[in-house]
């Protein structure tokens, strides 16, 4: 038996990829008295296969970082790097990577309930052909995917247990309204008061500009407290009479509006407090821009693959996008990570860990 197990390295000379390859090859006995067959063991943490950790973390990247199909890795592989490579290959290195980052993966999920907020965010994928949901948890340091059958609050529960205490930044769907500590998104909200502004109706057009002209005065004195040019203590002392403006002009709907109107306002005004957390919270910000911005390029993935095709594929997606957007926010470089998580899964030795500072 034969196995090669290498990575790529470039000619200096020539500038030609070329893969680096090392064979092994497992002597074969047959007793001459009883007639077994006796093979030689691969030396400790060689892997069974003919890809080494460095193949293998690049191939799972190419999928998930540069959202290239399986037929294209393999093709990539083959013709620019020299490795022989099918599609069926690319699903065994992306199962080896899924393996391999799982425990960097549940210890992030571990600590999401010890966030002092969360930025938090969901969007429709499919898994074949049942309906499925991209959940991101955003936090500080690290951010987690998860893909779920559900939109439901349940998928909250799985991951922030009852022990979250944190702040939560998110769009107004209802189920987040149980985690009690919200910040409501002011860019949904600036939105729907454009929606208002552009209805045909004159009282919604007037609400929309009164709710419109308070929150731009909200991002600038925002992006003001953001770039250092006030203090926090200046920013909440400069919002008192902005709040106080929204919340006159939210009061009004709910008496004076029309039903449509009525219900907006009302359930704004009802649950005003979630309008300015990130007054009182550090760290907590007007907007849910942080989860928006991490799904981005999971939602481009989604567009270009259509989704995924099986739990196995789903659980390699999630995985691969947290660890890819963790290591950009601590500054890591993904590939040695990957690689080195990966090599420690073929020797058997504990896996490197995305922990905060570490």
């Amino acid at each position: 038996m034969r196995t090669r197990c290498g990575t790529r390295s470039g000619n200096c000379s020539t500038g030609k990829i070329e893969p680096l390859v090392t064979e092994y090859q497992q002597h074969r006995l047959v007793c001459s008295c009883c007639g077994e067959s006796t093979c030689a063991p691969l030396p400790a943490g060689v892997p069974v296969g003919q890809s080494g950790p460095r193949l293998v973390a690049f191939a799972g990247l190419l999928m998930a970082c540069f959202r290239q199909s399986k037929g294209r890795t393999a093709l990539f592989l083959k013709s620019l790097l020299g490795q022989p490579c099918c599609p069926s290959l690319t699903i065994k290195m992306q199962n080896q990577v899924t393996a391999a980052l799982t425990p960097a993966y549940d210890d992030l999920v571990a600590r999401l309930p010890a966030q002092p907020h969360l930025g938090i965010d969901e969007s429709p994928m499919k898994q074949a052909h049942d309906k499925t949901w991209l959940w991101t948890f955003v936090s500080q340091p690290f951010t987690v995917f998860a893909i779920r059958p559900t939109r439901a609050a349940t998928v909250l529960e799985e991951h922030l247990t009852n022990t979250f205490s944190g702040v939560v930044m998110c769009d107004r769907a209802k189920m987040y309204w149980a985690q009690g500590r919200l910040q409501w998104c002011w860019a949904h909200l600036k939105r729907d008061f454009q929606a208002l502004i552009d209805s045909p109706d004159q009282q919604a057009k007037r609400l929309g500009r009164d709710l419109m002209r308070p929150t731009k005065q909200l991002f600038r004195q925002w992006a003001r407290c953001r770039d250092g040019t006030i203090t926090r203590a200046g920013m909440k002392r400069l919002l008192h009479p902005i709040r106080r403006e929204v919340e006159r002009v939210l009061l009004r709907g709910v008496f004076r509006g029309k039903d449509l109107i009525q219900g907006m306002c009302r359930e704004l005004y009802d649950h005003r407090q979630w309008l300015w957390a990130f007054l009182d919270h550090e760290g907590v910000e007007p907007t849910n821009n942080l989860s928006e911005r991490a799904l981005r390029h999971a939602v481009i993935w989604r567009k270009l693959s259509f989704g995924t095709q099986s739990a196995a594929g789903s659980r390699f997606v999630e995985t691969m996008l947290s660890v890819i957007e963790t290591c950009r926010q601590q500054s890591r470089n993904v590939f040695d990570f990957v690689t080195a998580a990966v090599q420690a899964r073929f020797t058997t030795q504990p896996a490197p860990l995305l922990t905060p500072g570490v």
